[in-house]
């Protein structure tokens, strides 16, 4: 089982982001102190009043510290971004990393993003997968021609392939079981995204397993998100982060995403979704998580907007305790 961590990027409205940076310096490398094997970063655009660092800075700023872990997207909005640009970044990316670069890519959802970036939110899933499919070429063949709905390169190669033979790994998210068939057929991955229930969670996964076969398709990795704090007492930890993660969970709301937890007391929103309590609790859900869904590979978001460093660190060196 590989443990990584999801790193928040957001911060508060009126908060010192310069003053951040360096405490997410410190986190990834008690992480990769502790153990943890991969660094997955997330994307938006326009998320004001809540602030937020990009993705690709932060992914190269951060890199040097996370030597030897996989890094990359939880989830990169790849319908908002051509293709040939997201493939040679991704090859750049996968040089700087040793090869240890993932592209995790999902549809979106904010249609605030798509208007701004002249794209059609109706379009987010032929995009997606044209994209998916060009840049796979991108990183394979010397000379490309394509010509399809959105996307035309005519006789040219990339500028720099990647490390890894076939180029990164695409983990592709999704909620639904379109988009659960979509990453089996696509993706090298289906990536959980963090707000999933169990029990909403163990039909799409029999579904992704059930159409992976059907393909005669083999994958490795089971990767999954979730919200996870570690506290020193079982008693307390819940109160610790209940602040942080209710912010972040009502900023998803003002965006106007369709969020299932929406409308939820923080109880019913962490019940059955979300990984909290002290050593021995987390330990022990996480294994539920592994043995029920067969997920080998769990990516922790630890920090959420308002949350201490000092919470932040404790939780990740708990966590290494256990599985580093």
């Amino acid at each position: 089982m590989k443990i990584g961590m999801f790193i928040n990027t957001q911060f508060p409205e009126g908060d010192s982001v310069a003053a951040r940076v360096p405490e997410l310096v410190e986190q990834v490398r008690e992480a990769r102190k502790a153990g943890f094997q991969s660094l997955l970063f997330p994307h938006h655009y326009l998320t004001a009043p809540l602030q937020m660092l990009q993705i690709a800075p932060m992914m190269a700023y951060l890199m040097r510290e996370a030597e030897g872990m996989t890094i990359g997207g939880n989830i990169l909005l790849l319908p908002l971004l051509n293709p040939v640009h997201v493939a040679e970044e991704a090859a750049t990316m996968d040089v700087l990393s040793g090869g240890k670069f993932i592209v995790g890519v999902g549809l979106g959802y904010r249609e605030g993003e798509f208007d701004a970036m002249g794209v059609s939110l109706k379009e987010r899933a032929p995009r997606f997968s044209e994209s998916i499919a060009l840049m796979r070429r991108l990183w394979t063949e010397d000379r490309v021609t394509h010509q399809g709905r959105f996307y035309s390169v005519k006789d040219h190669g990339i500028s720099l392939k990647p490390i890894q033979a076939g180029g990164p790994p695409v983990w592709v998210a999704g909620l639904v079981e379109a988009a659960v068939k979509r990453a089996a057929r696509i993706g090298d991955a289906w990536l959980i995204a963090n707000a999933t229930t169990m029990e909403a969670t163990i039909p799409l996964m029999k579904l992704y397993r059930d159409t992976l076969a059907e393909l005669g398709k083999t994958v490795t990795e089971f990767p999954i998100a979730r919200e996870c704090y570690v506290g020193s007492s079982h008693a307390t930890a819940m109160d610790e982060c209940r602040a942080a993660l209710e912010y972040k969970y009502n900023s998803y709301a003002a965006w106007g995403m369709e969020s299932p937890t929406a409308h939820m007391s923080f109880e019913e929103m962490a019940k059955d979704r979300f990984i909290i309590g002290d050593k021995v609790s987390v330990k022990e859900e996480i294994a539920r998580w592994a043995e029920t869904l067969g997920c080998n590979h769990f990516s922790m978001r630890v920090q959420w907007p308002g949350l201490p460093q000092e919470k932040v660190l404790g939780s990740i060196r708990r966590l290494g305790e256990m599985f580093g």
